[in-house]
């Protein structure tokens, strides 16, 4: 949601919690004007079951409307 208005304020946010230039970079113009029109639900999350050893329940997380050249990529 931060993303989709690209702003100094918005970036400097952005980069108080993710403490890196190139995801902050990614996140304005690659994924916020992706999900600009999207009001929510960015996300899936795929459980995947249990962890061995402290049996913590884990999930894939993945970003929906991702294009396909990239599904394919992580298909392979």
């Amino acid at each position: 949601t931060l993303a989709k208005v690209d702003s100094v304020a918005n970036r400097r946010q952005a980069f108080a919690r993710l403490r890196d230039k190139e995801a902050v970079g990614n996140l304005f113009t690659i994924l916020g004007p992706r999900y600009a029109t999207r009001p929510g639900g960015y996300l899936r999350l795929l459980k995947c079951g249990f962890r061995a050893g402290d049996n913590a329940p884990m999930a894939y997380v993945e970003l929906v409307d991702r294009p396909a050249a990239v599904a394919e990529e992580v298909a392979e």
